[in-house]
């Protein structure tokens, strides 16, 4: 469809395009809220391990947690505001039990640097917590979407019909043959 403000005609955007267009708003998305959250986790992790000092490990599944929560709130609220409302109660356990796992991953990774390997300084604490939630994220990133935050039927069905109809409003001459 054109595009009604500019006044001139403006091609209709492939299929393809229009779904890397949105895959990117959402990782674009993802990724803002994944940043304050991993400030957040970051920020708890440290502060909860110099004010208590508990052990390394304990105090990130801690920060993890209130990461968690924080995550949450940004993902149904920014990132996925437009995804299905439905079913919260479904939602709210799919997006536990997935960051459950992504927790054990996050700080498995910390746990084996800090106790398998003897890194627990302060610096290699926080490389070890940041490169454990960078593995989770890609695994949190892919469950989130897949299985937490699907995306409605209706505008699936929404979007493929005006793909149609944009493929259409077009025609294509049948002279050009290559």
């Amino acid at each position: 469809m054109g595009s009604a403000s500019s006044g001139s005609p403006v091609r209709p955007r492939s299929a393809v395009r229009r779904r890397f267009d949105l895959l990117f708003r959402e990782i674009a998305k993802f990724g803002a809220v994944g940043g304050a959250g991993l400030l957040v986790n970051l920020l708890v992790f440290n502060l909860v391990r110099h004010v208590t000092g508990l052990q390394v490990v304990r105090a990130s599944v801690i920060a993890t947690v209130v990461a968690i929560v924080f995550n949450y709130i940004g993902f149904r609220y920014f990132t996925y505001r437009d995804r299905d409302k439905g079913g919260r109660t479904k939602e709210l356990t799919l997006f536990l039990l997935f960051s459950v796992v992504g927790l054990v991953i996050e700080n498995g990774v910390l746990y084996a640097a800090t106790y398998g390997f003897g890194w627990d300084t302060p610096l290699q604490s926080n490389v070890f917590k940041f490169l454990g939630i960078g593995v989770a994220t890609l695994f949190r990133f892919w469950s989130y979407r897949t299985w937490v935050f699907r995306a409605l039927p209706a505008r699936e069905a929404v979007a493929s019909a005006e793909s149609f109809l944009d493929a259409g409003a077009k025609p294509r001459p049948r002279a050009k043959v290559n």
